[in-house]
């Protein structure tokens, strides 16, 4: 499985801290690797994805190492199947996926001093041979901490990745305030 991003890894204190408040939401989860780390570190997880063939494998994961991750269906860019309710996320997680209309949603689920973990691509991944060509998916310059008004940012960066894989991203780690 593919390791957790770095800037993940970097949130772990945060997250450990917010996780005590109660369940980290992993929005798009894909395979879960972000979902399975956060579990590891002792968090009860909620993996999202419209993928079932991904669930079906994030579930036989967390079977296989004893985690606790409920893992459910939905897609996100259907208002309709989004079963966040206000107040209800500790901490919620955001990896390479974006749909702006979500944003508030996302806002209004996490609960007075949860924390929002966002890493998705920039406009200038166009650059790179591999990921997202759609501006729907790629987010402006400076665009990201601009989606969550109502949050205090802890952790902006944005840029392109060291090594033999260089991604144009951000990523944002930000706390609704208590």
């Amino acid at each position: 499985m593919t390791p957790p991003s770095p800037f993940f890894v970097e949130q772990t204190a945060r997250l450990s801290a917010a996780a005590k408040l109660g369940p980290v939401v992993d929005l798009a989860c894909g395979r879960g690797r972000h979902c399975i780390a956060a579990a590891e570190g002792g968090a009860y997880a909620v993996a999202l994805d419209r993928d079932a063939t991904f669930l079906a494998e994030l579930r036989a994961v967390a079977r296989e190492r004893g985690l606790h991750i409920d893992a459910i269906r939905a897609d996100l860019e259907n208002p309709s199947e989004i079963p966040l309710k206000t107040g209800c996320c500790a901490a919620i997680l955001v990896f390479r996926f974006l749909f702006r209309p979500l944003a508030p949603r996302i806002e209004e689920a996490l609960l007075p001093g949860g924390l929002l973990l966002f890493e998705t691509f920039t406009v200038r991944q166009r650059e790179f041979a591999t990921g997202p060509r759609n501006p729907a998916f790629l987010l402006k310059e400076g665009e990201l901490p601009e989606l969550f008004p109502g949050l205090e940012v802890l952790a902006f960066w944005e840029g392109v990745t060291d090594g033999s894989s260089p991604a144009a991203l951000a990523r944002l780690a930000a706390r609704k305030p208590v």
